[in-house]
């Protein structure tokens, strides 16, 4: 799946500026109570995201999440708070003043300057090691920020803020739209090495932001069509950023679950997850009254193996060993790595012959795979609930099996060693 074009925040953004142009003309029927809507549920959605980004950087520690999510608390509260004011407005007070409203100034200015400044920190700090240090560190940035950027707006001269009858009435918007423009390339080009729902609704937040500047640039009167077109997009732009962000942390989760479950090495199932599939099996036999195997596997002479040829060409065996089993076992077989040099395999439906037929295929398969050195496995089974009632006594019964085949590979080999002498 190819990343979006590097274009679209542009060729969009001269359609929007087109329908920016002629909303500006139409008349102004501002409903002030909508617009208020409209901004406590970005704000909403704001404080969500912070939330959700914070869940993200504590799992993570990358510093990328947690200046956002510190960004979007201040954001998030701005806009919350100030919507209650709105539906007071009266029809005279939508033309009184083109000055943009000190929350909007506050959370796009920003917004653009943090996403932009955020991909920086993290090219250069990635991860962080002082988790609570750096989070009191971001609120204290971003609270700054915020400061100044609120200072320099109210002291700016009205005519550099407002300048109606231009072809952009509130050129001050320019300025975020710049930063986020940069921030939509910057991410755009993020994609090629992280193609994350995460990182691609960076971009189309950041793109769609740089949208909402040009539409709030050419707004002539204060939350006329133009200016409402803007508020739509900010909020399109926080739901993206927010249903990324959960998409992502959902896929995080999975893939945690999955490693909890899983043997880093071999790949198979790990213990916790053998049991697990132990356990569900003494329930289905119960349900069905149908048996099951449990097999053991110990892989013969991995010490001699990793004190002759080194623990990477140990670890390879125990990979052989893994593969083999995965490869030859059903779908609905569980193959797991009990521990150490030892396996299990778990067979649903199945008696002695199937699993006797189990353990030849397997060791057969793994003593001529071609692969040096040659290595061998030693086996056991048990069936439930013939050789034990639960899990405990289940693996108890296979485990003396394989001792007993283990017993009988080192008398065979020492058989066949006075033979040969």
């Amino acid at each position: 799946m190819g990343s979006p074009g590097a274009w679209l925040p542009i060729i969009v953004g001269i359609g929007v500026l087109i329908l920016s142009d002629f909303l500006s003309d139409l008349p102004n029927n501002a409903n002030p109570i909508l617009f208020g809507q409209l901004q406590f549920t970005s704000g909403i959605l704001a404080i969500t995201f912070a939330g959700t980004a914070f869940v993200r950087f504590r799992g993570t520690r990358d510093r990328l999440p947690l200046i956002l999510a510190a960004d979007f608390v201040i954001v998030g509260v701005t806009l919350a708070s100030s919507s209650l004011g709105l539906a007071a407005l009266s029809p005279s007070d939508e033309t009184a003043s083109l000055r943009d409203p000190m929350t909007w100034v506050i959370g796009r200015t920003l917004l653009a300057i943090l996403l932009v400044s955020a991909l920086l920190v993290r090219k250069r700090h990635a991860r962080s090691r002082n988790p609570g240090r750096d989070i009191a560190a971001a609120l204290v940035l971003v609270l700054l920020i915020s400061i100044s950027i609120s200072f320099v707006h109210q002291y700016l001269p009205l005519n550099l803020v407002v300048q109606s009858g231009r072809f952009f009435p509130r050129p001050g918007n320019l300025v975020p739209a710049t930063f986020f423009l940069l921030a939509a390339f910057f991410y755009h080009h993020r994609l090629k090495n992280a193609f994350s729902p995460f990182d691609l609704s960076l971009y189309f937040a950041a793109t769609i932001n740089f949208w909402c500047s040009l539409a709030a640039a050419q707004s002539d009167r204060r939350l006329d069509a133009a200016f409402a077109l803007a508020a739509i997009l900010q909020f399109s732009s926080y739901a993206v950023l927010l249903g990324g962000t959960l998409l992502d942390n959902l896929r995080l989760f999975q893939d945690i679950h999955r490693l909890s479950l899983t043997d880093p090495v071999t790949g198979l199932a790990n213990y916790r997850r053998l049991t697990d599939s132990l356990e569900m099996e003494i329930e289905r036999t119960g349900r069905t009254g149908r048996p099951f195997a449990l097999l053991l596997f110990d892989l013969d002479g991995l010490k001699k193996i990793n004190d002759a040829f080194g623990h990477q060409i140990g670890t390879r065996a125990l990979c052989r060993a893994a593969d083999v089993l995965r490869f030859h076992s059903r779908v609905i077989d569980t193959s797991a790595r009990h521990g150490g040099d030892e396996f299990a395999l778990v067979l649903p439906e199945t008696t002695d012959q199937g699993a006797q037929e189990v353990v030849t295929r397997v060791c057969d398969r793994l003593a001529n795979d071609g692969q040096q050195p040659t290595i061998s496995l030693s086996a056991g089974f048990a069936i439930y609930p013939r050789d034990g009632s639960s899990v405990e006594s289940l693996m108890e019964a296979a485990d003396r099996s394989l001792y007993r085949m283990k017993v009988q590979h080192k008398s065979d080999a020492a058989i066949s060693k006075q033979v040969a002498v």
